[in-house]
């Protein structure tokens, strides 16, 4: 019964085997599939072949090592315990085969751990920048290092193998020699005991194996030393991220005093090993973990008894360092600094000087619209809004900064009876088109005015005309999709009926049967052997999540989480930043938890969103991606070669700015002493998010603006003030257009003046006797105020603050916020009106007249007539009576504004002044 057992047993564990393999060949056969399809095949390859070369050989060294060193066991064995063992053929084969197997788990390991280290070795380039300490290129910290660091903890892995190899083996001699017993029935104790018997004889017969060992290992600990000097310059634990003084004043000379104390033992445990002395072998290791205590409590002393009464004097030099490295790994040496009064006074023919400006003001957010466009675009509970990004566009000959939305197919969205198969996977396949509005307009009942609507797409708009608006790849979590099946794919809906299409694109993998058969195993659907939908000519399309996709064919770079839609000559691409970043550049300041602390925006990745082709353009000359092209050949176009369409719609990494405003809060401040008291320290501008008073972080938004000696450009800004300060002490921007692109400006506002921050525009906003009544009103009977994102614009000399204010229902679902006023403020004055024009207007005295102005509904323009307003007042102060009269205190409030706005217009054009 227990031999039928053990061959049951036996025979589950070759059929776990086999269908493990099959499924790891079949993994591995579409991934092939899948790479030869989108051309990136030497990808593909480079790391079996890389693991390949360099595995080969290791297994033969490793199989030739373990051989002899059994060999020297067997003799050991013969020669101090006198076991003569002579081992049948089955013996020998299996002692072979075990020897393979550890060979090869031991080559696996080190090939996994060293392959791509080894091909950034050798494809390394120069950074022609020195450490400060050791005075050794850059390349050796974030090229070399990485590599002996692994050999280490290889050579430390294969040393305790090798231990516990020898110990196995000796026993196993033992047992063969019946020295010792082990079975099934033995007891806890008595394996105690026969494994110190294992020890004490091992221990007995082979002293000089034992010095041998240790001199290896103090060796390998000696190798180790090296690492942990250089390892110094990331040290935490100073006042700045990297060594500090008592790092190099005490830790320093204590590693190199340990690691040559490690070469003295080293010597000495192969001596006492020949000589049999056991004492002075152990004698070796408790010095050094003596000597290792005493070092970290000597430093400890040395940083409180000299290095913290002294602190400034002792750590400028290491403060330095730490400015000039975090500067130069986060692109900040060449911030454009400009001083800022904000002082100046600017008039209405300074904001027409400045219709740039103006014209692109945001007076919509992002969230909003998005929530927006899913209610008036989304058309079906399929399609799906992700996300809204903001560009830029020539409108009829205009520059102007747009929102832009993409509807993609959310087909989980389906009613549960229509979730079959068929319709998830080969019926609906794709989204359709997008939907575009400018950024500071609205229509008459605060909603985006879309220039980019309906399906298909319809536009007045010729630069954004899309002449092929299906979305098989985007941000959704897509499921394989078939496509070129007899049946033809849902396209859009159209009043009762569906109109149908056939993909056309490149994108797929043709289903012969076997691909067929790979592809049911693999995603587990039998539907796809079975179905008859499917032929030889139908398309398996794989990875239709872009950021999948992209990090799919180079998971070496790191990816913007958002993506965002272009429209170039009619077809629509998804552009990823894509970023080089790496934790080893010494001295600077890491940026996040896993320790990162260098990052360019080297890349930018293009994807069709129809055929789903993918091309990564490099944007600059840069040494670790320089490395990953010679590494993957081919993989990097250079920015020239993207199309003039798509380039003109690059722009600043958000994420990137992000980080570097962050770490420039900080690192800022270039003199030492200034930099140790921290007493010019930054913190990113606050302001209100609703009429709760949640208090959030002014984010970095994107602009269109003239900044004054520069012409127009899209840029990225962001407002800083003091720390545990609300004035406003610095403004960046990162510049998007043209040969600038890339540039950082900062204007920097004087310290002995006050500049107004977004958080006092704010309590400012709430203390003003007009403007928080209405507040209160528009907050009434169900509603929800909302104020967007409150933005900090340089006119000329001057600084202009613009927040758009949106109602919201408190209650139900989808409920959309839709724009009613916009706050204006310049200097004292704060004006809250129906439209950024009608704000405008009122702040400056004058008719502005901003194209494309949004206004909120019953905007009653600007350019009325005397007559035409007086009319209008007397209407709007009966209106105003009526609704007094009927208890709609709201209402009554929202006519007093509208009369208010009415007579700011009148006072206007009559001159009449109060």
């Amino acid at each position: 019964m227990r031999k039928k057992n053990k061959t049951i047993l036996i025979v589950l564990g070759v059929v776990v085997v086999i269908i493990t393999l099959l499924l790891s060949l079949n993994n591995f056969y579409i991934n092939y599939l899948w790479f030869v399809e989108m051309g990136y095949t030497e990808i593909f390859f480079k790391e079996m072949i890389t693991k390949l070369q360099i595995g080969i050989p290791i297994f033969g060294g490793l199989l030739l090592i373990l051989f002899f060193y059994l060999k020297l066991l067997n003799h050991i064995s013969k020669k101090y315990i006198g076991i003569v063992q002579k081992r049948t053929k089955k013996q020998k084969t299996v002692i072979f085969i075990i020897i393979c197997f550890i060979a090869l788990f031991l080559t696996i390991f080190i090939s996994d751990k060293l392959w791509y280290q080894i091909l950034e070795f050798i494809n390394q380039t120069n950074f022609n920048i020195t450490d400060p300490i050791f005075y050794q290129d850059l390349s050796l910290y974030f090229f070399g290092l990485p590599l002996y660091q692994e050999l280490f903890s290889i050579l430390i892995g294969c040393f305790v193998t090798f231990v516990i190899l020898t110990f196995l083996y000796t026993a196993y001699i033992l047992y063969e020699g019946k020295k010792i017993e082990f079975n099934q029935t033995q007891d806890l104790e008595s394996l105690k005991e026969n494994t110190k018997g294992v020890f004490k004889t091992y221990l007995e017969i082979a002293p000089k194996q034992v010095g041998i060992f240790l001199g290896i290992l103090f060796v390998l600990l000696s190798l180790g030393c090296v690492l942990e000097a250089f390892q110094l310059l990331y040290s935490n634990t100073g006042i700045v991220f990297g060594a500090g003084a008592s790092d190099i004043d005490v830790g320093l000379k204590v590693i190199i005093f340990k690691g040559i104390l490690c070469l003295v033992l080293a010597v000495t445990s192969v001596l006492a090993g020949y000589k049999k002395k056991y004492l002075l072998m152990g004698a070796g290791p408790v010095l050094l973990i003596a000597v290792m205590i005493l070092g970290g409590i000597g430093q400890s002393i040395y940083e409180s008894l000299v290095v913290i009464p002294n602190q400034y004097t002792k750590e400028e030099a290491y403060i330095a360092n730490s400015i000039r490295s975090t500067q130069a790994a986060y692109n900040l040496t060449d911030v454009e600094v400009k001083e800022f009064s904000g002082t100046q006074e600017i008039s209405a023919a300074d904001i027409k000087e400045n219709d740039v400006t103006i014209n692109n003001i945001p007076i919509n957010d992002q969230t909003p619209t998005k929530d927006m466009y899913n209610s008036l675009q989304g058309f079906r509970n399929y399609y799906q809004f992700y996300d809204v990004d903001v560009d830029r566009y020539k409108v009829n000959g205009t520059y102007t900064q747009v929102f832009l939305g993409t509807r993609e197919m959310n087909n989980t969205l389906l009613p549960n009876e229509a979730k079959t198969w068929v319709n998830q996977h080969l019926k609906y396949t794709h989204g359709f088109g997008v939907a575009v509005s400018p950024v500071n307009e609205t229509n008459d009942v605060g909603q985006p005015d879309l220039i980019v609507k309906d399906i298909p797409p319809v536009t007045d708009v010729p630069e954004l005309t899309i002449k092929e608006p299906r979305v098989y790849f985007g941000e959704s979590n897509y499921d394989y999709a078939v496509t070129n099946c007899k049946t033809a794919e849902f396209d859009y809906p159209q009043g009762d009926n569906n109109q149908e299409v056939t993909y056309t694109g490149t994108a797929g993998i043709k289903m012969s049967f076997i691909n067929k058969l790979a592809f049911a195993l693999h995603f587990g659907s039998p539907e796809l052997l079975l179905t008859n939908e499917v032929t030889n000519e139908s398309n398996m399309i794989i990875h239709r999540n872009i950021m999948d996709r992209v990090s799919t064919i180079a998971p070496f770079l790191d990816y913007d989480s958002d993506p965002y839609m272009v429209i170039s000559e009619g077809r629509l691409y998804w552009i990823v930043d894509a970023f080089t970043t790496s934790s080893r550049y010494p001295y600077s300041q890491p940026y996040d938890e896993s320790g990162k602390n260098y990052i360019r925006n080297s890349v930018k990745v293009v994807v069709d969103a129809y055929n789903g082709d993918v091309t990564f353009y490099q944007m600059e000359d840069e040494p670790l991606l320089d490395t990953y092209g010679k590494i993957f050949p081919g993989l990097l176009k250079d920015i020239s070669e993207m199309p003039e369409g798509i380039r003109e719609h690059i722009r600043y990494s958000k994420t990137l700015f992000d980080v570097q405003s962050d770490i420039y809060k900080t690192y800022h401040m270039s003199n030492t002493l200034s930099f140790y008291n921290k007493e010019d320290q930054w913190e990113t501008a606050t302001q209100y998010s609703d009429s709760e008073k949640t208090k959030t972080t002014v984010e970095s938004s994107y602009t269109i603006m003239k900044l004054p000696d520069r012409n127009e450009e899209f840029m990225l800004t962001v407002s800083f003030t003091p720390k545990n300060k609300d004035n406003m002490i610095g403004w960046l921007a990162g510049v998007s257009d043209g040969e600038d692109y890339g540039k950082l400006i900062l204007y920097e506002f004087p310290k002995q003046q006050l500049i107004y921050g977004p958080m006092q525009i704010e309590q400012r906003i709430d203390q003003d006797t007009t403007i928080s009544p209405q507040f209160t009103l528009l907050g009434q009977q169900g509603s929800r105020v909302l104020r967007g994102n409150l933005m900090s614009i340089p006119i000329e000399n001057a600084i202009l603050y613009v927040e758009p204010i949106y109602i919201q229902a408190a209650s139900g679902e989808n409920n959309l916020p839709e724009l009613k006023k916009v706050i204006v403020c310049y200097q004292n004055q704060i004006v809250m009106a129906d439209s950024l024009d009608l704000a405008l207007s009122q702040v400056f005295n004058s008719q502005i007249g901003v194209k494309g102005s949004g206004s909120a509904p019953q905007s009653t323009g600007s350019t009325s007539s005397i007559s035409e307003l007086a009319a209008k007042a007397n209407s709007l102060f009966k209106e105003a009576q009526d609704v007094q009269k009927a208890g709609n205190w709201a209402g009554y409030g929202q006519k007093l504004d509208e009369l208010e706005q009415v007579l700011t217009q009148l006072q206007q054009l009559t001159g009449v002044t109060q």
